[in-house]
């Protein structure tokens, strides 16, 4: 069985609608698939009805922007309520940060002498519901001023760089625990993927599992072969599901290809299993796995 838990579609900042990254994902061998845009759940209404033609099974799922001992965290957020008040409210405002940032980031571009709008992002992201800095770097490169996204990160959108501005993002803590109380698991994301551990390492993931969190996402490409093995060693030592994901943007990143990474069937299994405790804990009307 060959398992991807982490995907973004046109909802977010990948380059496939739902239903497309469905399909790419049954062409790719897949038997199941998890949709995880950023902060949001739009995209899951046309995955479901596409994973029902197409014979994969789909984990409907979101990647939450957070923040902890100042840095960013990503949280992997499976089959929570999407309709739970408090996490429609956190989402709300984590995408209100998204949003806002934008005209910032123009307005920097701007001044190093690059003509660029809103309009010039409207017209390459769409209808996204979470418009974020990929869209800006996918209009730079319609506007001929970069090659590609890695490009445009590299030289205008990354922290440091000319156009890099901060937004809000969630306490990692709080939303590990509104994750638990909407019924659903939270894994880490790439979770060393970005930075140095710092506050991710044992001791950090250790009370963090207190908190709630279910797993780690161990198996990716921003980790390099030993980290993932130091970081599969504290999963099992903390009693943290261990998964792997293609982090698949279609094409808006490369060496990124749906299945490229994967989760262990028994792994897979184990955060079912949470979820389903979470669910009846919360008492919450989650959603589950969509079969064929």
């Amino acid at each position: 069985m060959r398992i991807d838990l982490h995907t973004h579609s046109t909802a977010s900042d990948g380059t496939q609608r739902p239903r497309d990254l469905v399909r790419a994902a049954a062409g790719a061998g897949l038997d199941v698939v998890a949709i995880t845009d950023h902060d949001t759940a739009a995209g899951w209404g046309e995955a479901e009805a596409a994973a029902e033609e197409c014979g994969v099974a789909l984990v409907r799922g979101m990647e939450i922007s957070t923040r902890h001992a100042g840095q960013g965290v990503h949280l992997l957020a499976y089959l929570v309520d999407p309709t739970f008040p408090p996490l429609v409210a956190a989402l709300s405002r984590i995408l209100d940060g998204r949003n806002s940032r934008v005209p910032a980031i123009l307005e920097r571009l701007r001044t190093v002498g690059i003509d660029i709008d809103v309009h010039d992002v409207r017209r390459v992201a769409s209808n996204t519901t979470a418009t974020g800095r990929p869209h800006i770097a996918d209009a730079l490169i319609d506007l001929g001023v970069v090659a590609d996204r890695n490009e445009a990160f590299l030289r205008f959108l990354s922290p440091g760089r000319p156009a890099y501005v901060d937004r809000y993002a969630a306490s990692l803590t709080d939303m590990i625990d509104l994750v638990v109380s909407a019924g659903g698991v939270s894994v880490l994301a790439h979770p060393w993927g970005r930075h140095d551990p710092g506050a991710l390492g044992l001791l950090g993931l250790a009370e963090l599992r207190d908190a709630g969190l279910g797993g780690l996402e161990v198996d990716h490409h921003d980790h390099a072969p030993a980290m993932r093995e130091e970081l599969r060693g504290i999963a099992v030592e903390l009693g943290l599901v261990v998964t792997g994901a293609s982090d698949h943007h279609g094409d808006g990143k490369t060496d990124h290809e749906l299945g490229c990474f994967t989760t262990a069937p028994e792994q897979y299994d184990e955060l079912l299993a949470r979820a389903d405790r979470a669910r009846l804990a919360s008492g919450r009307m989650t959603p589950g796995v969509v079969h064929a």
